[in-house]
């Protein structure tokens, strides 16, 4: 599984941090379009993605035109404008790699960017008294959907606690 989580312009840094840690934990690359609306120094991102960042497999982009350029696969645009669901697709019949693009907090994805992809746009359903989930929630929640249909390929599904031991617990007894 090659799964690409790509942030179009991303303004919020606790955010960005956050998403770093779960792309991290699901051994997915993050692709961060320009332009950011914070520093990428440690100091902003000490507190959300901790000491994870150490551990992220990114890159940086100076448009979106960069990063299409350099990044073919099947692109699954996370939009209210959606027509269709992020569960309705069948992520395991997929060779090529998946790129799921979220954009920014105040305005998602350049209109233009939709309107040309609308085929690929897909939505969170929710209810009409809020426009969107936050952008890292909306990120973990697509993310783990393509990780289930996949059975979690790569991750620790029954393996007991690694950082502290299997047997962790049991001092609590």
């Amino acid at each position: 599984m090659d799964l690409n989580i790509v942030l179009f312009e991303p303004e919020i840094p606790q955010n960005t941090g956050n998403i770093m840690r779960t792309c991290v934990g699901i051994n997915a690359k993050l692709h961060l379009i320009k332009p950011l609306g914070f520093s990428l120094d440690e100091k902003y991102l000490r507190r959300s993605a901790l000491d994870y960042i150490k551990d992220l497999n990114y890159t940086i982009y100076e448009n979106y035109a960069d990063f299409s350029s350099k990044n073919p696969g099947q692109y699954f645009f996370l939009t209210r404008y959606g027509k269709k669901t992020y569960s309705e697709i069948d992520y395991t019949k997929i060779t090529e790699p998946i790129y799921l693009i979220f954009g920014k907090e105040s305005t998602g994805v350049d209109r233009t960017i939709l309107a040309a992809h609308m085929d690929t746009c897909y939505r969170i359903p929710t209810t009409d008294k809020i426009r969107s989930l936050n952008l890292s929630n909306a990120v973990a929640l697509v993310a783990f959907e393509v990780m289930r249909q996949v059975d979690f390929e790569g991750l620790s599904k029954y393996e007991p606690e690694t950082m502290k031991g299997k047997d962790f617990l049991d001092q609590f007894k």
